[in-house]
């Protein structure tokens, strides 16, 4: 065989990931949340862009119905060459002009800005209560200790070697931080914690009742966590119904009293999609109102025009790098407004009756219903939410496995999970329902399932065991 050099020709294709694509990629996966603070980056970075400052709140009515048609304008749109003649007919975002915008407002949950952490919570009382310089040292070394969740790391042996001070004097200051608010705070134990809480309430029950309950908490936390009653009955010498009377007290009280606090803003959820009921139907909105609307800036529109210059190149980098945000940000709008049109269709009942009312559904009908990859709509479902007239789902909750009926019908798995918590919240404590009867209960509703999976999905939903759940 002989080898040699040579030219030759080939068309092959190829799909190659240009830097616009994967901005594209990227924005449709952005939350609204994080898809306004990409576009105050960019406002920081791209000299070109700036915000519309004619903003409105008030869409034109229709404006949503329409962008259900707009797909076959966005061919007509220019490509990145086309640059110049797209920018001189003033191409703004049509983000920032929706009409739920004043209902969302209403809805949203303001946070409180300054959450006081527990420590803070803790020294403020620990000024009020001690006078003595050394003890409001040992005080605040002390509270310095506190975890999150209330309790104190390590022992006050290390504490007051620390201080250079007798440990009976740690002991005391600690004493006088477990009176604090939240009671519990400074436990160094589970028990001690409980012991805490319970101690102000020794009134609220009688001395049998109150003396069971501590030995319970001392003695057998252990047994209770798994249920064994009857032990703790028999060790205690009392009977079934007393021991679970003392379980329902010690249910009262809060394990981790130091978790009611925070050292910053809660945060809370913004729906990206909007659906509101209208006479028969639905209207879709994409709650992008809080996203500045984007422009270019009429000054470099007027560079673009003008002559070669030294500094036009870079302007038609920057104005090439803002057309294709825009572009990908109206993009990201149309679609989420089809695929949530899409989900409707097919979740016609859901909107219409509740979440019992979920049928099975895969990203990959949506994707053909809409003519997309189905990552298309993995990316565009992804972290998003949506509020619906039943409240606000996730958006992956509309996409959910399915199991068959007695009639050939397919059931959601969300169904079933619905049915199963409505049959134990209606079971009789004294003799609460098994994995097994909960099972052929389904199976006579035409709900076919085996006990394993009703088992399965009790766990998800974390519900314990009909033998936890049985009252004495």
């Amino acid at each position: 065989m002989q080898l040699d050099y040579g030219l030759k020709l080939e068309t092959t294709q190829k799909l190659i990931m240009t830097p616009q694509l994967r901005q594209a990629i990227a924005i449709l996966q952005l939350p609204a949340t994080e898809l306004a603070e990409l576009v105050e980056k960019e406002l920081l970075e791209n000299p070109v862009l700036e915000a519309d400052a004619n903003e409105s709140n008030n869409e034109p009515e229709g404006e949503v119905e329409s962008l259900s048609s707009s797909s076959e304008q966005e061919d007509n749109q220019p490509e990145a060459d086309g640059w110049v003649e797209y920018l001189l007919n003033g191409t703004q975002t049509t983000a920032g002009a929706q009409s739920g915008n004043t209902e969302m407002e209403k809805q949203r949950e303001i946070a409180d800005a300054e959450t006081v952490s527990l420590q803070n919570y803790l020294e403020m009382q620990l000024h009020f209560a001690v006078l003595d310089a050394s003890h409001l040292a040992i005080g605040k070394y002390l509270i310095g200790c506190i975890d999150d969740n209330g309790y104190l790391c390590g022992t006050t042996a290390e504490a007051a070697t620390q201080m250079a001070v007798a440990e009976t004097v740690v002991d005391n200051v600690l004493k006088l931080i477990q009176t604090f608010e939240p009671i519990g705070v400074g436990a160094r134990s589970l028990q001690e914690c409980l012991l805490l809480q319970l101690e102000p309430k020794v009134k609220e029950y009688n001395s049998k009742e109150f003396a069971l309950t501590v030995a319970v908490i001392r003695d057998h936390l252990d047994q209770v966590a798994l249920g064994r009653y009857k032990q703790i009955a028999d060790k205690q010498h009392c009977s079934l119904h007393e021991v679970q009377q003392a379980v329902d007290i010690i249910r009262t009280l809060d394990p981790k009293p130091g978790c009611a606090f925070g050292g910053g803003q809660p945060g809370y959820i913004i729906p990206d999609i909007i659906v509101e009921r209208v006479n028969s139907g639905y209207a879709i909105h994409i709650n992008d109102s809080h996203v500045p609307q984007l422009s270019i800036n009429s000054y470099y529109r007027q560079i673009v025009r003008e002559e070669p210059s030294d500094a036009r190149k870079y302007v038609e980098g920057r104005i090439n790098a803002a057309v294709w945000l825009i572009k990908s940000i109206e993009q990201r709008r149309r679609t989420l407004y089809n695929v949530a049109e899409a989900i409707i269709e097919m979740q016609q009942n859901f909107f219409d009756h509740g979440p019992k009312f979920l049928r099975p559904l895969t990203m990959k009908k949506v994707a053909d219903q809409i003519g997309v990859h189905e990552s298309t709509i993995s990316r565009a479902t992804s972290n998003k939410y949506m509020a619906t007239p039943h409240g606000v789902f996730g958006m992956n909750t509309f996409f959910t496995a399915g199991i068959q009926s007695a009639v050939g019908e397919d059931i959601s798995a969300s169904r079933v999970k619905q049915e199963i918590r409505e049959l134990i919240a209606a079971e009789n404590p004294m003799q609460p329902l098994s994995d097994q009867s909960l099972g052929d209960i389904l199976n006579s509703k035409g709900i076919m399932v085996s006990r394993r999976t009703v088992a399965k999905y009790r766990e998800e939903m974390a519900i314990p065991a009909s033998s936890r759940r049985k009252r004495h």
